[in-house]
């Protein structure tokens, strides 16, 4: 019979299992270094940058980082990431309160089988119509990682691909802060995104020295 510890390894184990099979997303601890993949340092993400995939950041209302957003020219991935139990699965109880949302807006899902698991499809009414959302998650040693597919790729593998191929080489960086579980991990501007921020901070306040047209930076570059 195994005792408490014991337990704890084991379904430890099973946790770093599920993410590492030679593929990612990747818990910061098992990732490979000599890939050659280079990856944007988004705090908890890692992000490869693969060619033809524009990346966004949306914004809370107080400026820091929600979400992560990689988009193709007719499918987009927004990116998640949450503290977790550092032995136990949350995908199951996530993707229950997701259906359940997505029923009481009047729309439908369903659960299928994918690479990364168990995914949600759900339908949903919008004023142009009904939408189609694909929903994953992966459960990682005190983290989670949901993903949202939407346009093309919830139903053309074809333009799936290059987005699919992103979360097969994602990192997740979990930091050793206590957090309650589902609270977001901090996520932050890229080093070249925070620069040409400061650049366009810089000029905006240069222009009505000069006798320029003022004008109001983003303060987050391709923000969603």
């Amino acid at each position: 019979m195994f005792g408490r510890r014991d337990k704890d390894a084991v379904a430890e184990s099973a946790a770093v299992e599920a993410v590492t099979p030679g593929t990612g997303p990747y818990d910061a601890a098992h990732a490979p270094t000599d890939d050659g993949i280079q990856r944007l340092d988004l705090g908890s993400l890692l992000l490869p940058a693969l060619p033809d995939l524009e990346l966004r950041m949306q914004a809370n209302d107080d400026g820091s980082i929600a979400a992560v957003i990689i988009a193709s020219p007719d499918s987009a991935l927004q990116l998640g990431v949450f503290a977790a139990p550092r032995t136990e699965s949350i995908w199951d109880d996530v993707r229950a309160d997701i259906a359940e949302s997505v029923v009481g807006d009047g729309g439908k899902s369903e659960e299928v089988d994918g690479e990364f698991g168990t995914e949600l499809i759900a339908r949903v009414p919008t004023p142009e119509g009904e939408a189609e959302l694909r929903f994953i998650g992966v459960d990682g040693p005190k983290w989670f990682l949901r993903g949202l597919f939407q346009g093309k790729a919830v139903t053309d593998d074809a333009a799936a691909e290059p987005l699919v191929e992103a979360l097969r080489h994602l990192v997740v960086v979990r930091d050793r802060e206590a957090r309650p579980v589902r609270e977001p991990l901090p996520l932050r501007l890229p080093k070249e995104f925070a620069e040409q921020a400061a650049q366009q901070q810089a000029a905006q306040q240069e222009a009505p020295a000069t006798g320029g047209t003022e004008r109001r930076p983003s303060p987050n570059p391709r923000n969603a």
